[in-house]
């Protein structure tokens, strides 16, 4: 099984989730400046506001690092306007990663440009199609914050995969908030690892303050799992902090704040499946405060490259063992 270090040409098997709004270039270069590989947020960004974001990723690392696009939430035709602008501005050493799975002619598109491919999945059939398709496979337990792609608990998922693609480089996603938590997903035959609460709280991230205040004063007894969060990104479960919209999803979705993204002003209703950033104003306790479980072991801010170096001592680097024989330390 290669590691995830050695197909992304990382120094540490660790993937930063590529969170709408919170994961900007600043925080995506910091992490693969650090080694591993950095994500920055795609959500629905395109044309010269995508091309913007792009610029600063490609000048602020010239390490691997990757841009997340979300297929269902803007569509074959959007999806593959951004892929263009992804593949055309920027270099080889810039992944795409797809944050639920994509059609087949974009996996085409993609690998035929040369490009690795990363695909978080939550369930076993989806996973097998990216893997067969050549692209990382990110499986995503319930244990992870924002929105959820399955229904099974991240090591159940990722030892389902193992058993079935043996060869394939797998990372687990969810709930993971410690170097013991990875190792833990390790075990269970992960390759690596994808953390995004553990991000949130960067300092480079583009969370709002009192977002990042309130996950690192969280347990995960504070976390649900929610639909409420819906305008702009419906059908799709999420696992929140709760919040008085989780606990009273009757109140009127009128106006509660603003924001800005790329230099454009929006207003932000409640119910509002956006993030809120350093650049956002109004009732941020009411508003989509995406958290895993892992909350309970993130304790303070720091920076991206602290983070990546905590983990790195029991992630493996870019030579791993590529036998059917795990390593013993990967053994329940």
């Amino acid at each position: 099984m290669p590691s995830a270090a050695s197909v992304l040409g990382l120094r540490v098997s660790l993937l930063q989730s590529g969170m709408g709004g919170v994961a900007g270039s600043e925080l995506a270069c910091a992490v693969s400046n650090a080694g591993a590989a950095g994500c920055v947020g795609g959500y629905k960004l395109a044309g010269s506001a995508l091309s913007a974001i792009l610029a600063r990723l490609v000048s602020g690392t010239d390490r691997p690092v990757g841009v997340n696009l979300i297929p269902e939430v803007v569509g074959p035709d959007e999806l593959d306007r951004q892929v263009a602008q992804v593949l055309d501005e920027t270099p080889h050493r810039v992944h795409l990663s797809f944050f639920g799975m994509p059609d087949d002619a974009v996996f085409d598109r993609v690998t035929a440009a040369g490009r690795q491919l990363v695909v978080q999945v939550g369930s076993v059939p989806d996973g097998v199609h990216a893997a067969d398709r050549g692209a990382v496979v990110v499986a995503q337990g319930i244990e992870a914050g924002g929105h959820l792609l399955g229904t099974q608990r991240r090591d159940d998922l990722v030892g389902a995969l193992r058993a079935l693609l043996p060869d394939a480089c797998l990372v687990a996603s969810g709930g993971i908030g410690s170097p013991e938590e990875a190792a833990r997903a390790l075990a269970a035959g992960a390759d690596g690892v994808l953390l995004g609460t553990a991000f949130v709280v960067a300092h480079q991230a583009r969370a709002h303050a009192r977002f990042k205040s309130a996950v690192t004063a969280a347990d995960q007894a504070d976390t649900v799992i929610s639909d409420v969060y819906e305008i702009g990104w419906p059908g799709r479960r999420h696992r929140v902090l709760a919040t008085a919209v989780t606990a009273d999803p009757s109140l009127p979705a009128k106006f509660i704040g603003k924001t800005v993204v790329e230099g454009k002003p929006y207003l932000v209703p409640r119910f509002s499946a956006a993030v809120p950033t350093d650049a956002t104003s109004g009732r941020i306790e009411e508003m989509a405060l995406y958290c895993g479980q892992s909350c309970g072991e993130i304790t303070e801010e720091a920076p991206a490259a602290d983070i990546v170096a905590a983990f790195a001592r029991v992630l493996p680097g870019p030579e791993t063992v590529k036998s059917n024989e795990r390593p013993e330390h990967h053994v329940h």
